[in-house]
């Protein structure tokens, strides 16, 4: 019998203005609509799952629409909005997008509310981390070295630096590796953890790359694009340990990835 296939909602990793792409001239007039790379809704399929993007909606309907997801995979994307967290914008903040933050946020949290596995990327990784509470670094050159580009020029295809994993953690018992090579295509960081969640992986700058909850359920961020690295192991192991994991949530079993790295 085949298996059946998680419903993943992915969330969308930016709304804008039609005019900053180039549509054909018998498509819609210019709107604001939702942009996300294919890449995260492929990996989500190669895994085993049935990937849905989610439109950022109004609050009251973010909980009808999480509780009838196996599973969550929040997308990279502009900076988060200090405000999210309670600081004062950074001189050198980017672009932002407080509507898609709090929606995001939102569907964060009830995801974390219900046990619903949650795996986030880049942004995502950050959003995880303030929906527990916590900060983020808003410009890496601050406090970095220099030594790391964390806006790599080469292609996502490329990873371009090392990354540190804690043994005995979720993350390293998914990826089955101690350390790995990862890209690197971020502006903001994870600064103070938040409630519940530990670093479990640092790039040699000392930048988190990876956050987890070790008590599970499955809710785990990782700084780099492991969307575009699934083509060869480890990082194609994230997207199924999600897959298994919202198979797992939607029978009521336990979480076998977090049991695997026990």
């Amino acid at each position: 019998m085949t298996a059946v296939r998680p419903l993943i909602g992915v969330t969308t990793s930016e709304v804008r203005m039609g005019h900053r792409t180039s549509p054909l001239p018998e498509a819609d007039p210019p709107q604001r609509e939702m942009a996300l790379g294919m890449t995260y809704a492929r990996a989500v399929e190669r895994a085993g799952g049935l990937p849905v993007v989610l439109p950022p909606l109004e609050s009251n309907a973010v909980g009808p629409l999480v509780e009838r997801l196996w599973g969550v995979c929040l997308s990279g994307g502009p900076d988060l909005s200090p405000a999210s967290y309670g600081a004062r914008p950074h001189d050198q903040l980017g672009p932002t997008e407080p509507d898609l933050d709090l929606f995001e946020l939102e569907v964060a949290r009830r995801a974390d509310a219900l046990g619903i596995p949650v795996l986030g990327i880049c942004r995502g990784a950050q959003t995880l981390n303030v929906a527990r509470g916590g900060t983020l670094y808003q410009h890496l050159p601050d406090v970095t070295d220099g030594s790391i580009a964390h806006r790599q020029e080469e292609s996502g295809r490329l990873p371009t630096h090392a990354v540190r994993l804690e043994p005995g953690s979720l993350l390293a018992g998914i990826l089955g590796v101690a350390d790995l090579r990862v890209n690197s295509f971020h502006h903001q960081a994870v600064k103070a953890i938040g409630r519940g969640l530990r670093a479990v992986a640092w790039s040699p700058d000392g930048v988190v790359e990876g956050i987890e909850d070790p008590r599970g359920p499955f809710f785990l961020g990782v700084q780099w694009h492991a969307e575009t690295l699934t083509d060869a192991p480890p990082h194609d192991a994230l997207f199924r340990a999600l897959i298994d994991a919202a198979r797992g949530h939607a029978l009521g079993a336990p979480d076998t990835a977090s049991e695997a790295a026990a």
